[in-house]
């Protein structure tokens, strides 16, 4: 059994997530200790353990310490593959990291995986739903694995109210993914979402996004305006190059009011596309584990090497026969992920 000690690094819930999912496809029994020990919050949330048990459903493990404000976990992994999956987070909580180790934790599944989670969508401290689908399907889609998602209703904090149905293929090879030249950019896209909130807020992050992104490029933005329990709005933008994607999201609040949003995400994309790097670092974070059980070597660049990341490749390498390589080349880092070659 694996001892995980869950404070090293970021010390969030990543490890938690990514740790049980990588328990269940190799097998390998974990014993998790320590748990977000460094956040004003210790142990698991609501979130954290709506993650954790969708992966031992689908997978027919068993958990111990599942409760929200455990500092413990052991995962033993089980060898059902069941495809249909129904969560419901209760809270805001987001719906996108749940999908992270739900994803990750159906890399062995021989029939389609079927998602349908509710929660948030659209909330701090967590990628946009969006995001998915503007920028980490479509890399996925290079390395051979089919994801695609419906956002049936959107769900802002605090009260929720959001739902997203998503489906996974089979996932057979991967294919390592290298990216160490963006190419050309060829366009500029935007979803703009606003639910139960006035027009001017979508006016003024439209008008304030487009003046600061004075392209030679299309830029084009796609509003959505919606209706459900909870009320919010933000931007999420993505710049398509010929060989890759980087993106930038927002979301308005009071004290971050909408003319100020629109300029700050636009301003945030124009940083990442000038900083040289080839994949902003959420998305590395995300693709990283997928990277790891490619079938040759990957590499992008980043521009700062976040603890996210760092927390990441330390999980993979304990779970995983794999080895990466960190070097700055001027003002980016250049990583390589080399599958099979652990020392």
């Amino acid at each position: 059994m694996l001892e995980i000690d869950s404070s090293k690094g970021e010390g969030g819930g990543q490890v938690v997530r990514s740790s049980v999912a990588l328990s269940a496809i190799t097998g390998i029994e974990a014993r998790l200790t320590r748990i977000r020990e460094n956040r004003p919050t210790n142990g698991l949330s609501k979130q954290h353990c709506v993650a954790v048990k969708a992966v031992a459903d689908m997978t027919g493990s068993e958990v111990i310490g599942n409760h929200a404000g455990s500092r413990e976990l052991v995962f033993r992994p089980g060898g059902a593959h069941n495809s249909e999956i129904t969560l419901d987070i209760g809270t805001a909580g987001s719906i996108s990291l749940v999908l992270q180790a739900v994803m990750l934790a159906g890399r062995n599944h021989k029939k389609k995986v079927t998602v349908d989670v509710r929660g948030g969508t659209n909330v701090m401290w967590a990628p946009p739903i969006d995001s998915y689908q503007q920028v980490l399907f479509p890399l996925m889609e290079r390395m051979g694995i089919h994801a695609r998602l419906n956002i049936v209703d959107r769900g802002f904090y605090p009260d929720g109210g959001g739902r997203v149905v998503a489906e996974l293929d089979p996932i057979g090879d991967i294919r390592p993914l290298v990216i160490t030249d963006l190419g050309e950019l060829r366009r500029i896209e935007g979803v703009l979402y606003i639910q139960c909130l006035k027009d001017g807020i979508k006016d003024d992050m439209v008008s304030s996004c487009e003046d600061m992104l004075d392209l030679d490029c299309p830029v084009n933005i796609n509003v959505q305006r919606t209706a459900g329990s909870s009320k919010g709005a933000g931007l999420s933008l993505v710049a398509v190059y010929d060989n890759g994607r980087l993106g930038s999201n927002v979301l308005t609040t009071k004290g971050h009011p909408a003319k100020q949003a629109g300029e700050d995400v636009a301003k945030d994309l124009l940083k990442e596309m000038g900083s040289g790097a080839t994949m902003d670092v959420h998305t590395a974070d995300q693709l990283l584990p997928y990277m790891a059980m490619a079938n040759g070597l990957s590499e992008f660049t980043v521009s700062r090497i976040s603890r996210h990341l760092l927390s990441q490749m330390d999980t993979l390498e304990t779970f995983l026969d794999v080895r990466f390589g960190v070097e700055r080349k001027g003002h980016v880092y250049n990583l390589t992920v080399n599958p099979g070659e652990k020392k």
